[in-house]
């Protein structure tokens, strides 16, 4: 479309629609105009709220005030360069699409009624947004005729996360992802299966470190290896600190020797040792499926200073169904449920609440005896302990099944 001043001089033709991200991601901040001067082809910015607002059957743009020189390094989001064909997560939709065309609409400008603002509806996905592509160029009555015979994709522009490729970009286009990290982490790791490397680098990095934790626990081992490789052995750390230790431990596992030491190297020393630990078991060995996250007091313990534990418990809460009651050499004792420690008095023993009996396996105990404990007693965890008696960890059910299907 043609812009021209008051005087109805051209200014050039619209080549680009500026977003600044950073201020409104909302509206369309300048049209990026293809200018000609002294015989060659250059690129000036028209803010948009120096455009008058247009009537339907307008045929060009009507614009008052200078044009600025375009500077491409500019945070801008420029609609055409970095949306059309460019993959991005539908949030709602929990997918992975690619961008046909962007929707936008004419509005009264803030400032005064006789000025534009252009607003960014939503985007779209479908065959509708691919024929105007096709056909884009020709008479728009002509290309607004084969458009309509399609049915319209639109995700609306408010339910769209950006997929940047390029590292220098990726902060300054960044929009919304909070959005993105509200998702549950096993529908952010089909998105992540759909993304080649390099989109998928970029998501994942956007991502908070509990959220981050929580997604790479839910990718298959191979992705985990590639995700890891992928970053900083600091950001690494980070993450791995923030999962469950036996599932950090069957992270690292996948790794060489060499990445997995440097990695090592960047945790906190508790964190470490938990996870080296756990690095000495085969997989397929109670020790290899269990986490040394669980709930353990002393056996003279009452329901208050249990729940006091509970509150004080650094680990996942989710996946505390048990606390264990431990006597001299942290040897396991006794078991009580959670909910039994809910409904009893607060002054109580714990040990006037422990199951009559305690199933537990030891440490080199294989994968299949693990399982049958679990179908037999019909548990939600599993101790397992030393030689000794002592308790070394818990297996918690999900383990289980996930060794299941991997086998």
């Amino acid at each position: 479309m043609n812009v021209v001043d008051a005087e109805g001089k051209s200014l050039g033709r619209v080549a680009e629609f500026a977003v600044e991200v950073a201020k409104d991601q909302t509206h369309v901040a300048a049209l990026v105009l293809k200018t000609r001067s002294g015989g060659k082809n250059e690129r000036r910015l028209l803010p948009v709220e120096q455009i008058a607002l247009p009537n339907e059957d307008d045929t060009e743009l009507r614009a008052s005030g200078p044009l600025t020189a375009f500077e491409p390094g500019h945070a801008y989001l420029l609609l055409d360069y970095d949306l059309l064909d460019q993959q991005i997560i539908d949030v709602d939709g929990r997918k992975v699409v690619r961008v046909n065309d962007v929707n936008l609409a004419w509005e009264p400008g803030a400032r005064d009624g006789e000025t534009a603002g252009l607003s960014i509806l939503g985007v779209e996905v479908g065959t509708r947004g691919a024929s105007r592509r096709l056909f884009k160029g020709l008479p728009i009555t002509f290309v607004q005729g084969i458009s309509d015979k399609f049915h319209s994709r639109v995700i609306p522009w408010g339910c769209v996360d950006l997929i940047e490729r390029d590292p220098a970009r990726r902060v300054r286009l960044k929009i919304g992802q909070e959005r993105l990290a509200k998702l549950h982490p096993s529908d952010i790791a089909d998105i992540l299966e759909e993304l080649a490397p390099a989109e998928r680098d970029a998501v994942f990095s956007s991502l908070d470190e509990e959220t981050a934790a929580e997604t790479l626990e839910e990718v298959d081992p191979e992705m985990q290896k590639a995700l890891l490789q992928g970053m900083d052995h600091e950001r690494a750390a980070e993450i791995l600190e923030e999962m469950d230790p036996g599932a950090a431990a069957d992270v690292l596992a996948e790794l060489t020797e060499e990445e997995s030491d440097a990695i090592l190297d960047e945790m906190e020393p508790e964190e470490r040792q938990d996870i080296e630990e756990l690095l000495e078991f085969k997989d397929d060995t109670a020790a290899g499926l269990m986490t040394t996250d669980y709930l353990g007091v002393p056996m003279e313990a009452s329901v208050f200073e249990a729940v006091q534990a509970l509150r004080d418990f650094e680990g996942d809460p989710d996946n505390v169904t048990e606390i264990y009651l431990l006597g001299e050499n942290e040897k396991l004792m006794g078991v009580v449920t959670l909910p039994k420690i809910l409904l009893a008095p607060s002054d109580e023993k714990l040990q006037a609440l422990t199951v009559g009996h305690i199933a537990s396996c030891g440490l080199h105990a294989k994968d299949k005896e693990v399982a049958a404990l679990f179908d037999k007693y019909n548990l939600r965890s599993l101790p397992v302990v030393n030689a000794h008696g002592a308790l070394a960890g818990v297996i918690h059910a999900e383990h289980v099944i996930g060794q299941l299907l991997a086998e």
